[in-house]
Formats: structure tokens, C-alpha cells, sequence
């Protein structure tokens, strides 16, 4: 049974793994690059659109980040970050998303002067603007801001306090993106030792570009809660001669502790973690029952969404209705809202439609 986009966004989802500056339609771009004098490959929304998705389309994690130049660059006022913001809520909820953590790096957006607690206020303005429009239209999201620090840069302290200074107004945790090569999250272990500290809860971006080592550190060093991407335990896994697979100790230790992986198999071919969405690791770590989850990562540089990802892996593993929902579960036990709205979301949403889905009769 092959799944169809279409039949998918009929579906409530949940995605933990997606960058507001990756996911801008390019018709904004477009106009937001027009006030500021900004000037981009080309003004045609449908050309830029495609542009984008081939610059990403390198297999190298540092020139897919070179995208973000464009992107950045139009969004450095309350203006435009409430702009982008809520048209990402409304995005999303059209796919039919029920629950959404949306990442950004507010020290990103200040080239105009904007302070910390500025960028982040207008985003979660326009993220709730978003999802009561959406709503109004019937169609309902509940949707958390994850705020990241740059791994390259020396402000991940900062951005630690300002998540959890946001953190009953809109923000559900923190992050570490960017290139991981040399730069390990080792690096940050005071902003992760003070968020523990705080009681609050993270994510790290590992095991995507670089191996196993990154991986270790953000667990067993930083104490991740979870993994930004991860694909790369697969080189923890062997197969014996016949065929079994047998678990390293780190893959064995991310899944018997249940560390979800927030794997965007689009984004990991482009970046070149993986080669087909046939041979991407998430198949395999599916039928072991890793915590796996499925994101867009970028929804602009992928020209995806949690739907047409789903599909993807509905056409190479068979992934059917069942599978779909294991996957929405398993996002929503990872998310980093509190229990109880976690607990609503599955058995007040997603359980009842999926059953429907499951058996029509």
C-alpha cells in the first residue's frame, strides 16, 4: 500500500525538526528582499523556488548552509519575522500538522538592531497570529519555538538564558545548529549544564554530517533529550553473516533509552547522509524500533513537507497507515510540551483519526 500527498495531509502529523528560515515561501522572499534593496539569484518566485532547492542540492552540509544568506538576510525586523512566522504556522497546518516545534537562531536576526528578547517575541507573535487564523479556518495547531544557538559562535549561553526566559510564553526548548565538523557540542557544556539545571529541555544537532563521535558527545556529554538528525548511528549497527543486525553499544544505548531521532530523510540526501530515500537509514532503524520520527528539516531548500515525506517513505519501505501513526506517537512522546497536552494531542487527535483511517468501516 503506497500512500499519496494527498491522502497523507488528510492525516494529523506532528513535527519536531523544522527551521523558520528554511522554510520562507519564495513569493516572501521575494517581496521581503524588494523592500530592503536586498538582491537575490533571481525575482521569479517559482525560479527562486527552484534555485534554492538546487544550491541544497550538493551533498555538502556547508554549501546546503549557504542557502540561509538569502533567507537571514530579509528577515531582521519585527515585521518580517512576525511575517514569516505566522505564514509558517499557517503552512503547516494546511499539511495538516497538529503539533510543531519550529527552530531559529536569534542572534541571526539583530543586524538591524533588533535585541534577543525582540526576535524572539516577534516570532512567537506571529506563530500565534498563524495559528489562530488557521484555526479560524478550522484548521487547528498547536505550535512551540525551539531557539538555537550557532555551534560556531560563542553565544550559546546567552541563548540558553533566553530560552528559558521564554519558556512559559511560547518557547519549548533550545538547540545547537550549524556545521558540526570541529565544531562539537562539547564546546557548549555550560549553556547544556545550566539548562539542566533549569529543568529545561534540549535538543542538539548531531549525527548528521559528521559520526558517531558527535553523537556520543551529545548524549553522553551534554545530555541531549534528543537527536537533530542522528542518521549516522547507523555505523553502530553491522549486519552478521546472516544478515541480523547487531548493535553497537552507542545504537544500543540511544534505543534502549528510547532518544528520538529527528531524521529528515529529504534533507539527508541533499546533505549526503544518505544516498536514496530507498537506501536511508530509516527503514532499518524503523523495523529495530528506534524513536524514530520523521521532519522537513528545511521545507523550502527540500521543497517538502511532513506530508511529502511520509509519502517518500510510504513508496521505498510500505510504510502504511499504521506506520504513519506509530511515527505521529512517536513524535508527540518526544515533544517537549508537558505531559498532559502531549497526552490530549494523541488521544483526543491523533488516535481517533488515524483509527478512522485504519479501519473506514
Amino acid at each position: 500500500m503506497t500512500l499519496s500527498v494527498e491522502e497523507i495531509r488528510q492525516a494529523p502529523k506532528a513535527l519536531l525538526h523544522d527551521h523558520l528560515d528554511g522554510g520562507l515561501r519564495p513569493q516572501t522572499i521575494v517581496e521581503l528582499a524588494d523592500e530592503i534593496g536586498h538582491e537575490l539569484p533571481t525575482n521569479d518566485p517559482v525560479d527562486l523556488g527552484h534555485w534554492f532547492q538546487a544550491a541544497a542540492d550538493s551533498g555538502s552540509l556547508e554549501r546546503y548552509l549557504e542557502t540561509f544568506a538569502h533567507t537571514v538576510a530579509v528577515m531582521q525586523t519585527k515585521e518580517s519575522l512576525r511575517r514569516v512566522a505566522r505564514e509558517c504556522a499557517q503552512d503547516l497546518a494546511d499539511d495538516g500538522v497538529v503539533y510543531a516545534e519550529v527552530r531559529f537562531a536569534p542572534e541571526l536576526h539583530t543586524e538591524q538592531g533588533l535585541s534577543l528578547d525582540e526576535v524572539v517575541q516577534a516570532v512567537l507573535d506571529g506563530f500565534e497570529e498563524g495559528a489562530h487564523n488557521s484555526a479560524a479556518a478550522g484548521r487547528r495547531i498547536r505550535i512551540g519555538a525551539l531557539v538555537t544557538a550557532m555551534r560556531h559562535a560563542a553565544r550559546s549561553m546567552e541563548i540558553a538564558e533566553l530560552s528559558v526566559r521564554f519558556r512559559d510564553k511560547g518557547v519549548v526548548g533550545f538547540d545547537i545548529a550549524g556545521a558540526e565538523a570541529g565544531f562539537p557540542p562539547t564546546r557548549h557544556l555550560d549553556a547544556f549544564e545550566y539548562l539542566q539545571r533549569e529543568n529545561s529541555r534540549f535538543t542538539i544537532h548531531a549525527g548528521e554530517a559528521f559520526g558517531l563521535p558527535s553523537i556520543w558527545q551529545a548524549i553522553q556529554w551534554c545530555g541531549a533529550h534528543r537527536l537533530g538528525h542522528g542518521v549516522r548511528i547507523v555505523d553502530d549497527i553491522t549486519l552478521d553473516d546472516d544478515g541480523v543486525p547487531q548493535l553497537g553499544r552507542l545504537a544500543a544505548y540511544v534505543r534502549d533509552t528510547r532518544l528520538p531521532l529527528e531524521l529528515c530523510p529529504s534533507s539527508n540526501l541533499q546533505t549526503g547522509a544518505a544516498d536514496s530515500i530507498e537506501q536511508h537509514p530509516i527503514g532499518m532503524l524503523a523495523k529495530l524500533r528506534f524513536r524514530v520520527t520523521v521532519n522537513t528539516d528545511n521545507r523550502l531548500m527540500s521543497a517538502t513537507s511532513v506530508s511529502r515525506e511520509m509519502a517518500l517513505l510510504s513508496s521505498a519501505f510500505g510504510f502504511g497507515w499504521a506506520d504513519l501513526r506509530w511515527l505521529t506517537i512517536n513524535a508527540m512522546k518526544s515533544s517537549f510540551i508537558r505531559f498532559d497536552e502531549r497526552l490530549a494531542i494523541i488521544d483526543d487527535v491523533i488516535k481517533p483519526a488515524y483509527a478512522k483511517l485504519i479501519d473506514p468501516a
